[in-house]
This record gives C-alpha cells, structure tokens and sequence, in this order.
C-alpha cells in the first residue's frame, strides 16, 4: 500500500513510521532541518510503546516526485491546511483517498470542497507528541488511537484496507459508525483543554481539581456541544459528562500542545480551535462566551511571541 504522509510531526512521524516498519510504502513529506535530518539519520520515534528507528526513509519536499498514492495523509498544523491540500494533489490519482488527521472540524469540509466527497475519509488522531530534534519525534504517554471511516458511514473496502494496513503496524485502529462524531467529540475535548492550558499554563492536575477551573472547563465544553448540535451533530448532555471524565482520566501533567507552542513563541491553532467554535456561533446564533473570552485574551500570542515579550 503505498501512502503519503503530508507532514512528519508528531502524528504523521508516529504513524508514518509504524506504517513503514510494517512494510507499507511510507513517503513522508516534510521539509527543513527534519527533512535533512531524516535523509541522512533517518527518523526515530521515542515512545513508551517502543522506541522506532525507520532507516533508510523515504522523505521529500517534492511532492511531484512521489506519483500516486492509494492514501494522501494529512497531520500538519491547521494554519497549513491549504498548503496541504496543494500538496496533496499532486499525488491524487483516479483511485487516491485523502483522510486528515488534524485538530479542528474543518477540514473534512475543506477536502471535500478540494477532491470531491468521494475521494475523502474524515480521520481523528488521539496522541500526543511532537518534534523534539531534527529527525526525532518525541511521543508523550502510552495513547496513540487513529481513528477513521467513510463520511456517510458505509463500511468500504478502502476503509477496511486501511484498517488491516493500521493493525497489521500495531497501531490502535477504530472505526466508528459517525466519523463526523468522533470528530467533533475530540474537539469538544481539545478546544476547550487547549485554550485552558494555555490561559492558566498549568496541565490537567490544577485545572481539574479547582471547582472553578473545573467549572470554565465545563462551561468550554458546553459550548463547542451546543455549536455542534445547531450543526447537525449528534452531541448532547452526555458529551460533557463524557469529556469531564475524559479531563479526570488524563495524566496529571498533561498539557495540550498548543500550550507547548505558546511557551515555544510559536504560531497557535487558536484560530481553528476556541476562534472556530467562536465563529461558528456567531454564524448559528448560539452563544460562545468562554470561548470568547479565551480568543481575546491568546489572540496576542496566536502569531507567535509577542513582541513585547521579545523585547522584554
């Protein structure tokens, strides 16, 4: 099975490298001092579930060169989604199926505007990790899910081909009869953890255990629940129930990654995360005001470090 994996961080660089050391013909796209690092030291995965070494490793910036693929992967960070679906069709033949694996509940919607509802598998990444060197993908905690599937529902032969592909690699693999809700129930998750950890820079332990903190927390989630409800989505009551029970089952040093990229000076998916759930109320006539509150006060840092901090 031949699959493209558009970005080699920490979701793509994990699961591409199971994938690869499984024998399925891995292309990794990626670029910068990651690329260089791969092509001459090859890519290493350290995780408590087996440290990875994928060496040699197919890596380029040149997604021209691949050909077609059976599978187009996207895990880039959500600001560079439109760069990924450029890159994508370079590489979509008649036959090719595109899946994300980003944060957000966009970009279902942006592939299929791009490819045609055909060509495209809604996809949920549950992992944390990230790029802790040039060439070395850091996974944090024992959690690495992919979930996957048709956007109708249907059980086909291109998700089932995926699926053997994913178990075959010992990769946790589900798929759900909703992928749209599986989509929107780790959103109503890490909207609301993301913005948090980054308003209070403390992790999981703190947030959950302060009736007040705990409280915002809920109120974020209710929020993204009742947005996805005028949107369709079969989310209610037992979705905040589910996702406060989720925050108590996290590690109690747990932080979301977007907190890492605010301490890093990094760009934020803000704008995608508290900012979607934002806009998406505006559009539906439905109250967001924690999520407000949280894009007005990250929104200084969602380019990176402010340059009053830079300056400091």
């Amino acid at each position: 099975m031949k699959i493209a994996v558009i970005g080699a961080g920490g979701v793509g660089g994990y699961f591409g490298a199971r994938l690869a050391l499984a024998g399925e013909d891995i292309t990794f796209i990626a670029r910068g001092a990651h690329l260089d690092a791969m092509r001459t030291s090859g890519l290493t995965v350290r995780s408590s579930n087996g440290n990875l070494h994928v060496q040699p490793v197919s890596a380029t910036d040149d997604a021209a060169s691949v050909g077609h693929a059976d599978y187009v992967m996207i895990a880039t960070k959500l600001w560079s989604t439109g760069e990924a679906i450029d890159t994508a069709r370079a590489m979509m033949g008649p036959d090719s199926t595109v899946v994300s694996f980003q944060n957000g509940v966009d970009a279902e919607d942006r592939l299929v505007e791009a490819f045609g509802a055909g060509r495209v598998l809604g996809g949920v990444a549950n992992i944390a990790a990230l790029i802790e060197s040039p060439g070395v993908v850091r996974h944090n905690g024992t959690m690495a899910v992919l979930v996957f599937g048709e956007l109708d529902g249907a059980r086909s032969a291109r998700v089932s081909a995926l699926e053997t592909a994913c178990k075959r690699a010992g990769i946790d693999t589900r798929v759900p009869d909703d992928i749209l809700q599986a989509v929107w129930e780790k959103f109503a998750l890490l909207a609301p953890f993301s913005s948090l950890t980054s308003l209070t820079r403390l992790p999981a332990g703190p947030l959950r255990e302060d009736p007040d903190t705990r409280a915002l927390f809920r109120q974020l989630v209710e929020e993204v629940v009742a947005v996805g409800q005028a949107r369709g989505i079969a989310l209610g009551e037992a979705t905040v129930t589910a996702m406060l029970t989720r925050l108590d089952s996290l590690p109690a040093d747990m932080v979301a990654s977007m907190l890492g990229d605010l301490l890093r000076g990094n760009r934020l998916e803000l704008p995608w995360l508290s900012g979607s759930v934002v806009k998406m109320g505006e559009t539906l006539n439905v109250p967001t005001p924690a999520h407000r509150f949280a894009c007005d006060v990250l929104k200084l840092h969602a380019n990176g470090r402010h340059p009053a901090l830079r300056e400091a």
